[in-house]
């Protein structure tokens, strides 16, 4: 097993850094080609000054839990300014981002949260 940024991974898994929440494909291909680790690569075949290197650079960045925590607090803080967007997340709807809502709204009301079982 090796330890890469508080995660176990086995050995015989590919070197991907998307399994952190917060890194996509262009900054985990980037990462990659810093520390010239090949795309293909095990995370058993990496060397541990590159896991050294992988680790510092992972704690420079704003993924996993601090992420989401950000992520809320922006959400907290728009509700608590009572702003559009702040008010389309606490009734739940769409219209967060620069689209329209004609017909998502209603969509939005009708379903609710499917696959829950009432006890």
């Amino acid at each position: 097993m090796v330890f890469v940024f508080g995660v176990n991974f086995p050995e015989q898994r590919l070197a991907s850094l998307e399994r952190f929440y917060g890194v996509g494909p262009q900054l985990s291909e980037r990462l990659m080609a810093r520390f010239h680790i090949h795309p293909t690569a095990k995370i058993g075949a990496l060397g541990g000054r590159q896991i050294t290197d992988l680790n510092a650079e992972l704690t420079k960045l704003t993924i996993e839990n601090d992420l989401r925590r950000k992520i809320q607090d922006n959400i907290k803080r728009l509700r608590d300014m009572g702003s559009y967007r702040g008010r389309r997340h606490a009734m739940g709807l769409p219209g967060v981002a620069n689209f329209g809502t004609d017909y998502d709204g209603e969509t939005a009301q009708q379903g609710g949260q499917e696959g829950l079982v009432a006890l």
